[in-house]
């Protein structure tokens, strides 16, 4: 395998400010189960291994049940997700995976009638935020695990 770039040595300064506005993300409208939520769908949408397995330990570490984690590549036919979390996800798929034609409007419209236009909003950002990490760790291809004692993942214990 070729060894790719350390993006965080290289870009000190971009991955600085790319982390604050991270951190912003955490103080928007959107509760932390629902961020947790988005994260591991959008992860698993674009196939980011390194991601997937940092936001499923995160979500456990902040209390997410693991079942719900398992039924959520399947949320559409899963009685686990109230109409809150169903229009978050919705709303993040549509945006990860855009449509040649765009967001449709019967999509925002259902993600309207549970979110303020505020919350909308955040989300956007929320997703926005959560699809570049994914886009630079699946393109440095950072390996699965590897930052788990930096931030204290492995009290997931999730090995």
């Amino acid at each position: 395998m070729t060894q790719r770039v350390n993006y965080a040595q290289q870009s000190p300064e971009l991955l600085k400010k790319f982390t604050e506005f991270l951190a912003a993300t955490r103080e928007s409208a959107i509760e932390e189960p629902i961020r947790d939520l988005v994260a591991v769908r959008a992860a698993q949408l674009n196939g980011c291994t390194f991601c997937l397995d940092m936001h499923v330990k995160q979500a456990k570490i902040h209390g997410e049940r693991e079942l719900r984690l398992y039924h959520l590549a399947s949320w559409r036919d899963s009685t686990l997700f109230v109409p809150r979390e169903r229009a978050a996800l919705a709303w993040t798929e549509i945006l990860t995976k855009l449509p040649e034609q765009g967001v449709p409007d019967d999509i925002y419209e259902r993600v309207r009638t549970q979110l303020s236009e505020k919350e909308i909003s955040d989300l956007s950002f929320i997703v926005m935020v959560v699809n570049a990490w994914n886009r630079l760790n699946i393109g440095f291809k950072t390996e699965p695990g590897s930052v788990d004692s930096k931030f204290g993942l492995e009290k997931a214990g999730l090995n």
